[in-house]
C-alpha cells in the first residue's frame, strides 16, 4: 500500500495572520497597553538606569493633528523607544502650547461670526473661553497621538496654561527683569493690523504680494554741493503709505550719483522738461523708462559722500509737513533697484529706525494699532493702510493723490514681490514702531553666550548649526510683549514717576506664588495692591498688562517641565526634535531663554526634520485637494504603515506622501510581516531544549549569526546617529534579500524534512529563535503594533527563560549579541558562495522558462569554476544551497553556451537533469529512492526521519 507522508512533513504553523488587519488590531493593542499600564511598567523597569530625555516641543492645542504632527511625534516615539530598549530610562512627557494667538484667534472668530467685538467681553470671561477651548483640543490631540502608537506620560502631560507652568513662566520673566536684560523701548516691530499685536519672527511667513511703487521728488532745501542746486532727489518706495512718516533720505557714500536735466518726455509722463533730478547713475536708465523720460542730459557726477549736510523739503511741505528732511549716509543703500536713495520713515522700518536713532531724527507716530493714521496726521487722519480684514485700505491711493497734487509724484507702478504676512490670519503686515518690552541681546552678553552654546550643542544634520548661528549673530533684541488677552502677562510694576521697573524680589515671589495657586488670571482679577503688599502704594505704579510672547513661554518649558520633574526627567535635555523651521522658533527661543537665565542651552543635541509635501513635491493645501490626513491612513492601512513611511523616508529633507507612496509602504510592510510570520511558523512547538551552540552549527547558520552581529552593531550605530532611514533599509534588505530570498529558501528542506533531533534542523530552529528575538526587538520602535502582535504570538516554549518572559515586546531591551558570532572570514567565504549561487539560479531560471525543468529539484547542473573557488566550495553542501537534487562543481573551461553573469567573473553553468526518482516526502530526485524496503518511495534521509 502507498503511504501518505504529508503529515510527517514539519510545515510551518502559526496563528499570526498573513494579513495584518491593522485598523482593527491596533486599537485592541492600545487597550491592552492601557489595561496593563505599559508606561508605568516601563518606568518601573528602568528605575535607576541612566536617563535619556527627549523634551517635547509643544504643538498648539487648536485643531486636529495633521501629517506634519504625525511625522514629528512618531519620530520622537521611535527615538524614545530605541533608547529605552538600549537600556536607558527614556521617559517622555508630551506637551501643549495653550496660550497666544492660535487659540485666541479661534475664540475671536466665534465672536466675529456673532457680530460681537471681543474687546467688549470681560477679559476673565474671554480667557476662560480660551482655556476651555484649549483643554478640549488637548484631549482630542492626545487621543490622536496615542492612536499613532506614541507612548508617553499621557496621564501627566505638560501644558503652558497649567498654574505651575504659568507661575514658572512669570518667574523666568522676573529673572530677566532682575538681571537688567529686560527693558521697555520703542522699536520697529512686525505688526498685524488684523490681530492688533506685534508678531515674532516665527509667526511670520512670506508670500507674493502686489505693492504700489512710487518714484517721488524731494526738492533740495539747501546743500553745500552746488551740483544739486535747484534739483530734486528722487526716492523709490513700495510702501507709499509710509511717506507721511518720512523724516530723512538715505544715500550710499560710495555710490556714484548724477544730476540729470530732463529734455523730452513721453505723452502722459509726470516728468517736466527742464527739471533737474538726482539719481544713482547705475539706475538712471531704468528710472527714466519708468517715468516716461525719453531724453535727458547728464550735468554732474559725484560720489554720495558729497551729499552730507544736504536737506530737502518734504513733498507735502505746504500741507502740514513743513520741516527739513536731512540726507544721511546709510550702509544698507544699494543700487539693486530703485533710485539709489531710500526714503527713511523711522516709525516703519528697522534700518530706518536705527539710522534715525544714530542721527537724532524723530520717530513720528503716524499709524495706530488698528492700521489707521492717527487723528493728528495731516491730510490722512483716519485712513486705513490695511483693514481689520487684512484688505488694502485707502491710504496708498490717498498718498499718491496728494503727492500728484503737490507735483511731487514722478511715477508709480505695480510690483509683485515677497512680502511678510501673518501665519495665522494670512494678512500682510506692517512695520510699526511702538513701545514694547525687549530682552537685550547685548546685556549680560546674551548673544555671546548663545553663540557659545550653539557651538557646544550637537546639531543633526550639521548644517542646522550654521543656520541658527547666523540668526543669532544678526538678530535684534527680542520683543517679548504682545497686545493680546490670552496668555501669561508680563507681570511687572513700573513706576509712573520715571518708568523704571520695580525690581523687588518679595513682590516677584508674591506674584509667582499667587499664579501657582490661582493661575495668571489673578493678574487681571486681583487688586494690584495684593501683589505689591504693604511696602508700596499701587497708585504710584503702572501694572503691565501686556502678554508675553508665546515663544518665550514655550522657550521656558525646560524650566517648568524638566527642572520641576527631575525625579523622572533631567536638565538639560539630551535632545530637542522639531521641524527645521524651529531654528527660528522653539530651538531659538529656548536657547535665548536658557542662556539668559542659566548660561547655557537647555539641550545637548538638536535634531530637525523636513516638511511634508505631496507626491509631486507640492505643499499641501485644501484648494489642491492633496491633503493627506494621518487619521485616514490609520483608518485604511493602520498606524504602522504611517510609521514605516516616516522611517523609510530621508526625514532630514522634505518628505513626500500620497496614495501611491503609501501603497508602496504597505507592500514593504507585508514583506516584513511575512518574515515574522515565517519565523513564527517555523518555530511551532519549539522549546529551549532544541537549542544548539553556535560552534556546533553548519557554516550557513553561523553566517546568519554573523549577519546578526553585524546588524546589531549597525543598529546601535544608526540609533546614535539618528539615521533611522539607513537602519530601516538595512533591516528590510536583510529580511527580504538575505532571509526570505536566500536563507529561508535554502533551509526549507531541512526545516520541513530533517529529523526532529538532527543537528542541522536544530541549528536552523535555534538560528530562527535568535532571528525572531532580534527582529521583534529591532522593529518594535518602528512597527510598534506589529512587533507586539508577533511577540504575543510566539510559541509557548518561548514564553519563559532569559529574554522571553516580557509580557510586552516594549518591555524588552535589545538582545545582547555574542561578540564571537562575528566572523568576517566566514562572511567573505559566503559572499563568494552566494555569488556562485546567483549564476546557478540564473541558469535554472532559464531552464524553467524553456520548460526543461519545472522545479529546481529536477536539476543537476555542472558549475565550472577556478581552482580557488573549487577549494572554497569543497566543504559546502552546494546542492542544498542551490536547492537542486545534485550538483557538480568542476575546475576547468566551460563548454560553449554555458550560462554566465557579467558581474560574477569566472563562473559558468551547464544545465543537466537529476537522475533517479522523486522522493514523495522531500521531492528531491535521487538514485537512492526505492532503496529502503520499508519506505520504497522515500530517500534515505526521509526514511530515517519518519522511522
Amino acid at each position: 500500500m502507498t503511504r501518505d507522508y504529508k503529515s510527517t512533513v514539519f510545515l510551518p504553523r502559526t496563528d499570526f495572520p498573513m494579513r495584518g488587519g491593522l485598523p482593527t488590531k491596533e486599537p485592541e493593542l492600545l487597550k491592552r497597553w492601557a489595561d496593563m499600564d505599559l508606561f508605568g511598567k516601563l518606568r518601573a523597569g528602568a528605575k535607576g538606569k541612566k536617563k535619556f530625555v527627549l523634551h517635547d516641543g509643544p504643538p498648539y492645542a487648536n485643531g486636529n493633528i495633521h501629517i506634519g504632527h504625525a511625522v514629528n511625534k512618531i519620530l520622537k516615539d521611535v527615538i524614545v523607544r530605541t533608547r529605552q530598549m538600549q537600556g536607558f530610562d527614556a521617559d517622555y512627557v508630551p506637551g501643549w502650547d495653550c496660550h497666544g494667538l492660535p487659540i485666541e484667534w479661534k475664540i475671536e472668530e466665534k465672536y466675529r461670526k456673532a457680530g460681537k467685538n471681543k474687546d467688549d467681553v470681560p477679559i476673565i470671561q474671554f480667557r476662560a473661553e480660551c482655556r476651555e477651548f484649549a483643554q478640549e483640543w488637548v484631549g482630542i490631540q492626545a487621543d490622536e497621538f496615542r492612536r499613532l502608537g506614541v507612548e508617553g506620560d499621557w496621564k501627566q502631560p505638560y501644558a503652558t496654561m497649567t498654574f505651575p507652568a504659568e507661575a514658572q513662566i512669570v518667574r523666568e520673566i522676573h529673572k530677566f527683569a532682575a538681571n537688567g536684560g529686560l527693558y521697555k523701548g520703542a522699536k520697529p516691530v512686525m505688526w498685524s493690523v488684523v490681530e492688533k499685536t506685534a508678531l515674532a519672527d516665527a509667526e511670520i511667513e512670506y508670500h507674493d504680494h502686489t505693492s504700489t511703487t512710487v518714484f517721488a521728488r524731494f526738492a533740495v532745501w539747501g546743500s553745500s554741493t552746488p551740483e544739486i542746486d535747484d534739483s530734486s532727489i528722487v526716492i523709490w518706495t513700495t510702501t507709499p503709505w509710509t511717506l507721511p512718516a518720512n523724516r530723512a533720505i538715505a544715500y550710499g557714500d560710495e555710490i556714484e550719483y548724477a544730476t540729470f536735466k530732463v529734455t523730452a518726455v513721453a505723452d502722459g509722463s509726470k516728468a517736466v522738461v527742464g527739471e533737474r533730478l538726482v539719481i544713482a547713475t547705475a539706475l538712471a536708465d531704468s528710472v527714466f523708462k519708468e517715468a516716461g523720460i525719453t531724453e535727458w542730459k547728464q550735468l554732474h557726477r559725484f560720489p554720495g559722500a558729497r551729499l552730507a549736510g544736504t536737506f530737502c523739503h518734504h513733498p507735502l511741505t505746504r500741507s502740514g509737513y513743513d520741516f527739513k528732511v536731512p540726507m544721511l549716509a546709510g550702509g544698507f543703500v544699494t543700487t539693486d533697484a530703485g533710485t539709489g536713495f531710500v526714503h527713511i520713515a523711522p516709525g516703519h522700518g528697522e534700518d530706518d529706525f536705527h539710522l534715525g536713532q544714530a542721527n537724532g531724527v524723530e520717530v513720528p507716530q503716524t499709524v495706530g494699532e488698528d492700521g489707521r493714521y492717527y487723528a493728528h496726521v495731516p491730510l490722512f487722519a483716519g485712513l486705513a493702510v490695511y483693514t481689520d480684514q487684512g484688505k488694502p485700505g485707502p491710504a496708498n491711493k490717498a498718498v499718491l493723490a496728494a503727492f500728484e497734487e503737490a507735483g511731487s509724484l514722478l511715477a508709480s507702478n505695480k510690483l509683485k514681490h515677497s512680502y511678510p504676512h501673518s501665519w495665522r490670519s494670512k494678512a500682510p503686515l506692517i512695520y510699526r514702531t511702538t513701545p514694547q518690552w525687549f530682552i537685550s541681546m547685548e546685556t549680560n552678553d546674551l548673544r555671546k553666550t548663545a553663540l557659545q552654546a550653539i557651538a557646544n550643542t550637537r546639531w543633526v544634520p550639521e548644517q542646522g548649526e550654521n543656520r541658527i548661528r547666523s540668526m543669532i549673530e544678526s538678530r535684534p533684541d527680542w520683543c517679548i510683549s504682545r497686545q493680546r488677552a490670552w496668555g501669561v502677562p508680563i507681570a511687572l510694576f513700573v513706576r509712573k514717576s520715571d518708568g523704571s521697573i520695580l525690581r523687588d524680589h518679595d513682590v516677584f515671589a508674591r506674584i509667582a506664588d499667587v499664579f501657582e495657586t490661582e493661575g495668571a488670571d489673578a493678574w487681571f482679577a486681583r487688586d494690584p495692591q495684593d501683589f505689591l503688599g504693604d511696602g508700596y502704594d499701587a497708585g504710584e505704579f503702572e501694572q503691565v498688562r501686556d502678554i508675553v510672547d508665546v515663544w518665550f513661554e514655550s522657550g521656558s518649558s525646560h524650566a517648568f517641565v524638566l527642572e520641576q520633574r527631575l525625579e523622572e526627567l533631567a536638565w538639560p535635555a539630551d535632545l530637542y526634535l522639531e521641524g527645521s523651521d524651529q531654528h527660528r522658533g522653539w530651538f531659538h527661543s529656548s536657547l535665548l531663554e536658557s542662556c539668559g537665565t542659566r548660561g547655557r542651552a537647555p539641550y545637548n543635541a538638536v535634531l530637525t526634520h523636513g516638511f511634508v509635501l505631496d507626491e509631486q513635491g507640492r505643499k499641501m493645501s485644501k484648494s489642491l485637494g492633496n491633503v493627506v490626513a494621518p487619521q485616514e491612513i490609520c483608518d485604511q492601512y493602520g498606524a504602522d504603515i504611517l510609521r514605516l513611511w516616516i522611517i523609510n523616508s530621508d526625514y532630514s529633507e522634505d518628505l513626500r506622501i500620497g496614495k501611491e507612496i503609501i501603497k508602496t509602504q504597505a507592500d514593504l510592510y507585508r514583506r516584513l510581516r511575512n518574515t515574522l510570520r515565517y519565523l513564527l511558523g517555523a518555530l511551532a512547538d519549539y522549546t529551549p531544549a532544541e537549542r544548539i551552540d553556535a560552534a556546533q552549527m553548519p557554516e550557513l547558520e553561523r553566517w546568519v549569526l554573523h549577519r546578526l552581529a553585524e546588524l546589531d552593531e549597525l543598529v546601535r550605530e544608526k540609533i546614535e546617529a539618528y539615521d533611522f532611514h539607513a537602519l530601516f533599509v538595512a533591516l528590510h534588505n536583510f529580511c527580504a534579500v538575505e532571509l526570505s530570498a536566500f536563507y529561508f529558501d535554502v533551509r526549507k528542506d531541512s526545516l520541513y524534512c530533517d529529523a526532529v533531533d538532527s543537528v542541522r534542523r536544530r541549528s536552523v530552529r535555534t538560528v530562527m529563535e535568535h532571528l525572531f528575538s532580534a527582529l521583534t526587538a529591532w522593529l518594535a520602535p518602528v512597527l510598534c503594533f506589529t512587533a507586539e502582535e508577533a511577540w504575543l504570538a510566539r510559541p509557548e516554549g518561548l514564553t519563559s527563560g532569559e529574554g522571553w518572559t516580557a509580557e510586552s515586546v516594549h518591555l524588552r531591551d535589545f538582545p545582547t549579541i555574542p561578540a564571537d558570532w562575528r566572523n568576517d572570514d566566514l562572511a567573505a567565504k559566503w559572499s563568494v558562495v552566494r555569488g556562485v549561487r546567483r549564476v546557478v539560479t540564473g541558469a535554472l531560471e532559464l531552464e524553467r522558462a524553456n520548460k526543461t525543468i519545472g522545479s529546481s529539484l529536477q536539476a543537476n547542473p555542472t558549475v565550472y569554476v577556478d581552482s580557488a573557488t573549487k577549494a572554497l566550495l569543497a566543504d559546502v553542501d552546494f546542492q542544498d544551497v542551490c536547492i537542486t537534487s545534485a550538483i557538480a562543481v568542476v575546475e576547468g573551461t566551460a563548454p560553449d553556451g554555458a550560462f554566465t553573469l557579467a558581474d560574477v567573473a569566472g563562473i559558468a553553468v551547464a544545465s543537466g537533469l537529476a537522475e533517479g526518482e522523486k522522493c514523495e516526502r522531500c521531492w528531491k530526485v535521487l538514485p537512492e529512492v526505492s532503496t529502503v524496503a520499508d519506505h520504497p518511495t522515500l530517500c534515505v534521509r526521509c526514511a530515517e526521519a519518519v522511522g
